[in-house]
C-alpha cells in the first residue's frame, strides 16, 4: 500500500459502495469514515451532530455556498463564521474535518464530495460504484422491508439528492467516468471483486510508471 494513502467513495445508493469502502479499509487495516466524519466534525466543530445527519449530503444554493467558500479561508473564529447560517458551518465544518483526516492518516472516505475536499491530494484515489437497478432494488428492499416499488423511488430520490450536491460543490459530474480515477460495477465484481480491484489500482500507482 502507497504510505499515507487516501481513498474516497462516491456510490450509487444501493450500490453496495459502504460495504466495499468497509471492507477495503479493514484489509488495508486503515480507518473509515461515513457516518463517522459526521460524528468527528461535530465533535471538532462544537455543533450538535443532529445538524450534520439534517444536511447529510444534500445541496444549497449557490449564493449560500459562495457565502460558505469565501469564509472557509478566514476559519471558524471569524465574525463571517459566527454569523453564518447553520446550513453553512455544516457544510465548512465537514470539509475543514476531511481535510484534517486526510492530513493526519490513511483512511477511506465514503461520500461527502470528499474527493473535491482533496483534490490536490496526489496520494488521493477517487472511486465510484455503482450496479444496475435490479440488484440496488433488492438490496435496500431487503435492508429496509420494503416493497420492490418504495425501494426504487427512495433509491431514485436519493441518487438524485447526491448528484445534485456533488455537482454542485465540485463542479464535475456524479457518476461520470471522467469525474473519478476509477469507476466499478459492484453488480458484476461484488464486494470482494471490488475491493481486490481497487487495492490492484493503489500498487500500480505506487509504481513509477510514466503517465500519459
Amino acid at each position: 500500500m502507497l504510505n499515507h494513502t487516501i481513498v474516497t467513495i462516491g456510490r450509487q445508493y444501493g450500490s453496495a459502495g459502504r460495504d466495499i469502502g468497509q471492507a477495503l479499509a479493514n484489509e488495508l487495516g486503515i480507518n473509515f469514515y461515513d457516518k463517522e466524519l459526521l460524528k468527528k466534525a461535530a465533535k471538532e466543530s462544537g455543533l450538535c451532530e443532529e445538524l450534520f445527519e439534517n444536511h447529510d449530503e444534500k445541496p444549497t444554493n449557490s449564493f449560500l455556498y459562495s457565502l460558505v467558500m469565501d469564509t472557509y479561508s478566514l476559519g471558524y473564529n471569524s465574525a463571517a463564521f459566527v454569523d453564518m447560517p447553520l446550513n453553512h458551518k455544516v457544510f465548512l465544518a465537514q470539509f475543514d474535518t476531511i481535510k484534517k483526516i486526510a492530513n493526519q492518516e490513511s483512511c477511506v472516505i465514503v461520500g461527502r464530495c470528499a474527493d473535491y475536499a482533496l483534490a490536490d491530494y496526489k496520494n488521493c484515489l477517487n472511486v465510484f460504484i455503482h450496479a444496475n437497478m435490479e440488484d440496488r432494488i433488492k438490496r435496500i428492499a431487503k435492508k429496509y422491508e420494503l416493497t420492490d416499488a418504495k425501494a426504487k423511488d427512495l433509491i431514485v430520490k436519493t441518487d438524485k439528492s447526491r448528484a445534485s450536491y456533488y455537482n454542485y460543490y465540485s463542479s464535475k459530474k456524479w457518476g461520470e467516468t471522467s469525474s473519478y480515477h476509477l469507476a466499478l460495477d459492484s453488480s458484476l465484481v461484488g464486494v470482494e471483486g471490488s475491493v481486490q480491484i481497487i487495492k490492484e489500482y493503489l500498487e500500480y500507482m505506487k509504481k513509477d510508471t510514466p503517465r500519459i
